[in-house]
Parts: C-alpha cells; structure tokens; sequence
C-alpha cells in the first residue's frame, strides 16, 4: 500500500534533501528549501499489466506538422511559421515586460480568424482581462476566458465538448494539481501541473501556451525539468524603461532557436518593428569616438547594431570594467589580446561598453566591432559613419571568418553603409570590405582612417 513521506525541495533548482537548511548545497540560494509531501509505493507491489510498446519504422512516411499563424508575424517567425498542432510552448519574461498582453493580442486575432481559443488566467479575474482588452481594442473578438487554477478544473472543461484549437495558460506557476498537498508555484506542483496539461494537448490535438514566471537571473522559476517537459522556450526580453521588447526563442522543436521578434511596446499595445536593425542604430549624423556599428545575426535575422566605447584614465589599482549587454570576460578577453599583440595601453584605464538599444549580444562575430570601438575611444578617432565590421579575435590576434558574410554585408548595405571590415578568410566571391587577418591590421586601419 502507498504511504505519504516528505521531503525538502530547492524551489530555484529542483534539489531533493532530506532535512530542511537555510542554504541550498546545490545552487547556493537561500531560505528557497521548502517541504513537500509524497507518495511512496512499495518496491514489493507488483505492477500492472502493460500492452507494450508501439513500434514503428524510420523510413513510416510521417505526415508534416501542419502550422497555424497567429497573425502576428515576428512571432510567427521565431516559432519557425506558427503554432503546431499539438505542441507545447513555454513563454517566460519579467514581470510587466507585456507577456500577457502579447498572447492577448495572439488570442483574440487567432479567434477572429475563426480558431476556437481558451484564455485561462490564474492571475486576474475576468474584469481584469476585459479591461485591458478593451484598451487594446480586442473587446469584440470572440475569444474564450475563464478565471482559474485548479488543473482538474481546466482538463474537465477541455473534455466536456469539442476541444479548443488553442489553449493559454497564464501562468503555470499558479497552477495545481489537488492530488498533490503543497502549494501552488513550488516545484512538484508545477512539474505535475504542466505534465498534465502537456499530456491533454498531445492527447487532444490543441496546441498549448504556458507563461512562466522568471528568477531575479532572468531564469524560469521552478524545475529546469520544465523546459524540456515542453517542445518550445521563449524569453521575452527588454527594459521596462525603454518602449521595444524582444522575443527570443531558446528551444524549438519545430524550427530555428535563437530566432527573435522585435516588438514595440505602445498605448494600444505591441507593435512589430519591421526593421528592427534601424531601431538599434542611433542617428548618426556626426561621427563620434566610441561608436562602431556591427553586423550581426539573430538566428536567420542580420541586424545591425550600435556598440558604444568610453575609455577614462583611472587612480585605481584596479581599473573598472563595465559592459551592458555584453560579455564583461569576451571584453576582457578583448583587451589583453589588444594590449599584448597590438600594443594598444588599456591596464590603466577604465572601460566601459554598452550595446545600444539594450539589445543582448553574445555572437564572438562580435569581437570586431567591440575592438573598433575600443581603439576609436582610446585614440579618439571617430568611425566613418559608413563603416560597419564583423569578425571573431583569437587569443594569437589573429582574426577568424564567421558565418553568413554575405548576408551581413547585404544588411549593411540595404541601410547606406558602404564600407566593411572583414576576416580575410572570408569567401573571396566577397570583394566588398577592408580584409584584415590580425589585430595589428585592424590598428594600423584606425591609425589610417579614424
């Protein structure tokens, strides 16, 4: 017979101990440990009958995944289309950052467009979600809502009638299951909560939307289980301060990760930014030291980004350094190759690197363009303002191709900037840009035309 045990468990990373501490051994979080209850089946019972496994071949013709498009096309590009039948889809972001306002807009379209669609909310009542509807002007769309968090509740409702072709969940972390005594949010519930709800849409065919709630390190709070449990990550990202969010897929069963979606935050809600590379360039009209423009790729997307250098003397021991959106140990990596095989004096001075726009790189394309920035500042030469650059350094300096050239060179070219700096490994079909192979190249340029 199954009796009931407890057990203690980090609610940040999902460890399992049996006595309760104040830190956790696995992540180090504090005072995140709480008490669950489980059940324990004896290892003597014996287990049911079970019909077996259904075997099929590799070379079965298998029927593609048919996609429905939200009518919002930046989503639909970094779901790789739109919805699959079936799949599951976990959003995740910071609070107030418009993740349910953007699966609102998604909703009430796709109900337009005739698809039947379930709005669950366990976070706000229904007056709640009528009225931000009617300041986005999707009062009239016939979209279903339900205020509820009792996963029994929302299955039983799915399985009353037909079922939806979309069903939202927002969000997972108030979800429960009754079977199960801990609270709401801790990781068993979740865990148990989106099992069952991924099992009734692979059962039932409807696609399924989950909202997770995010750590203070920008994480999905609950068990990393979650994240594979469900077929597609999304992270929607951006400065509450700043009017632009980014959608960014980090898993993707169905198509490309590391995909993005470029929106603007409005009055009347998200709008999409067709051309999100001139949002992230700065009017350029006089050329400034400590500014290059780099020519990146955001999954299939090229994107040109502005990156900002400032280079001050320091009277510390050890000079500062400070970077914003990207990489402080890349950055570091950057200045001693710059010091040690160019020369170039950074050990007394204190730097500071920001992307413009807020936007997150970690492309190594990067390198480049941080270094022009770098060296502009500390010679105090202004960029041409039609010069962008790509590339990656090495700890030797000596500069490595990247991928996708031609179609960082097409980007740059489609917005007036007609000069590059580029790998000289780079295809030679390309015969735009200044090609340099090491760091010394790259100096001996600024020298020339800064």
């Amino acid at each position: 017979m199954a009796k009931n045990s407890n057990q203690y468990v980090c609610q940040a990373c999902g460890a399992v101990s049996h006595k309760w501490a104040g830190r956790c051994d696995s992540c180090g979080e504090w005072n995140t440990i709480v008490e669950e209850s489980i059940t324990v089946t004896p290892k003597g019972m014996k287990p049911g009958k079970s019909k077996g496994l259904e075997i099929a071949s590799l070379a079965d013709t298998v029927a593609p995944h048919a996609r429905e498009s939200t009518g919002i096309a930046e989503l639909d590009r970094v779901l790789g289309g739109g919805l699959v039948e079936g799949s599951a889809i976990l959003l995740g972001g910071d609070p107030g950052i418009g993740k349910s306002t953007l699966l609102l807009q998604a909703a009430s379209t796709l109900a337009r467009g005739g698809r039947d669609v379930l709005y669950v909310s366990g976070e706000e009542s229904l007056a709640q979600i009528q009225l931000r509807s009617q300041r986005l002007g999707l009062a009239n769309a016939p979209l279903k809502l339900a205020t509820a968090t009792s996963v029994r509740e929302i299955l039983a409702s799915i399985d009353s009638g037909q079922a939806p072709d979309v069903v939202v969940i927002d969000s997972i972390q108030t979800m429960f299951v009754d079977s199960l005594d801990s609270a709401p949010g801790t990781v068993a519930q979740v865990r148990a909560s989106t099992h069952e709800l991924i099992r009734a849409a692979k059962k039932r065919g409807f696609s399924l939307i989950l909202v997770g709630h995010v750590t203070k390190d920008g994480q999905i709070a609950g068990p990393r289980v979650l994240e594979h449990m469900v077929d597609t990550v999304l992270y929607f990202e951006g400065d509450r301060g700043q009017y632009y969010r980014i959608l960014r897929a980090v898993k993707n069963r169905f198509g490309a990760t590391d995909e993005i979606g470029v929106f603007a935050m409005s009055d009347t809600g998200l709008e999409e930014v067709k051309n999100p590379s001139a949002l992230f360039l700065h009017a350029r009209e006089n050329p400034v030291s400590g500014a290059a423009v780099f020519a990146g790729m955001e999954g299939t997307r090229p994107l040109l980004v502005e990156i900002q250098a400032l280079v001050s003397p320091s009277t510390m021991s050890t000079p500062r350094r400070a970077t914003v959106g990207y990489d402080g140990a890349r950055l570091s990596m950057i200045l001693a190759v710059l010091e040690t095989r160019a020369g170039m004096r950074f050990s007394d001075k204190e730097v500071f690197l920001n992307v413009a726009g807020g936007l997150k790189i970690s492309e190594p394309a990067a390198d480049v363009a941080v270094a022009m920035a770098l060296l502009s500042a500390l010679l105090d030469k202004p960029l041409p303002n039609s010069l962008v650059g790509f590339g990656e350094i090495g700890l030797t300096g000596e500069i490595r191709s990247v991928s996708r050239t031609d179609t960082r060179l097409k980007e740059a070219l489609a917005l007036g900037f007609t000069k590059a700096i580029i790998p000289t490994s780079s295809p030679e079909k390309l015969n735009a840009g200044e090609r340099v192979a090491h760091v010394d190249a790259l100096v001996r340029f600024m020298l020339e035309n800064g």
